[in-house]
């Protein structure tokens, strides 16, 4: 019988890496207020045409965060082994987001913005509560 070494695996704390997770947090928070900006100016875009420009300003940055939040939230998930459930919805941010960009009918156009807002307040909800730190 042949004795085999066999390494040590390095001890894990049972907690998503911090940086990746305030990273999450500080983007998440920052797409929240995004959507918020592009939400109030919403109803003032539909009246004035100088508003409008704002309102997709608004919206366009919501998209760029949106896509960091995405890198982020895979991290968590990957690496850090957190949940997943976060980088399914921001993913799902990204797709409304998108369809808002080709829906101008109200028809079609406010709908997917009340997703929109409610999937960030889920995921703001997610990424700032205790139990998200922990590892699945």
């Amino acid at each position: 019988m042949d004795a085999t070494t066999v390494m040590p695996r390095p001890a894990t704390t049972g907690r998503v890496p911090a940086g990746l997770l305030y990273g999450l947090r500080i983007t998440v928070t920052a797409q929240a207020a995004a959507v918020l900006v592009a939400a109030s100016f919403a109803g003032q875009a539909v009246e004035s045409g100088a508003m409008s420009e704002i309102h997709v300003m608004a919206g366009m940055v919501v998209h760029l965060v949106a896509l960091v939040q995405i890198v982020l939230a895979v991290l968590v998930r990957r690496p850090g082994r957190g949940a997943g459930r976060p980088a399914l919805a921001s993913v799902v941010l990204i797709v409304a987001g998108g369809l808002q960009l080709v829906t101008w009918g109200p028809a079609a156009h406010l709908p997917t913005g009340v997703l929109l807002v409610g999937l960030v307040a889920a995921v703001l909800i997610w990424a700032w509560s205790p139990a998200v730190a922990r590892r699945r």
